[in-house]
């Protein structure tokens, strides 16, 4: 293009309009050589100027809850101060929930470990013969267990009262086992 040429700016497409003729200027490729000058014919439009169709009735529609309820306040949306303080307050709640449900297993656990004899060796009678021989494999690792801080403790290394009662219980524990018919 030449600098007398007056030109409008560039539509989507790259044509310019200079001296009354429409017209897509000299470029240079990526390589370094030059795109010559290409002329376009009056009346045609390329795909990437063609305005695209908008209905005013389907954009309303589309938009309809944007805005609001027709003669409402509009509505102010939160500072950031008060979202970040329901953040918090938020996970603290989260963190109280996850805490009582912990406790709650840990009581479950605790009540299984502590049921009475009569009721397991109860369960033993009624049970099938792969129950018996996995109760008997709970029985045995408890029992492994209990002689291994049995150990410790004659060692000198010292117990906390828990694993203290574990010492203790593994003449049930063997009891238990008898109960199911198998031995240590």
């Amino acid at each position: 293009m030449t600098p007398s040429r007056s030109s409008t700016p560039p539509t989507k497409s790259g044509i310019v309009v200079a001296d009354g003729q429409r017209l897509i200027p000299a470029s240079v490729r990526p390589d370094g050589s030059t795109r010559k000058e290409i002329r376009v014919r009056p009346g045609y439009l390329p795909p990437e100027d063609v305005e695209v169709y908008k209905n005013s009735r389907a954009e309303a529609w589309k938009n309809r809850g944007s805005c609001g309820v027709p003669g409402a306040e509009p509505v102010v949306k939160q500072d950031a101060a008060k979202l970040e303080a329901a953040r918090v307050k938020n996970a603290k709640k989260k963190e109280r929930k996850k805490a009582k449900k912990e406790d709650d297993e840990d009581v479950k656990e605790e009540v299984k470990e502590t049921a009475p004899p009569a009721a397991s060796s109860r369960n033993a009678a009624d049970a099938t013969p792969e129950e018996k021989e996995k109760l008997a494999k709970a029985i045995r690792k408890k029992i492994r267990q209990a002689n291994d801080l049995k150990t410790r403790k004659d060692d000198g290394e010292s117990l906390l009262p828990e694993q203290l009662e574990k010492v203790i219980k593994m003449s049930e524990l063997m009891r238990q086992l008898n109960a199911l018919g198998f031995s240590e």
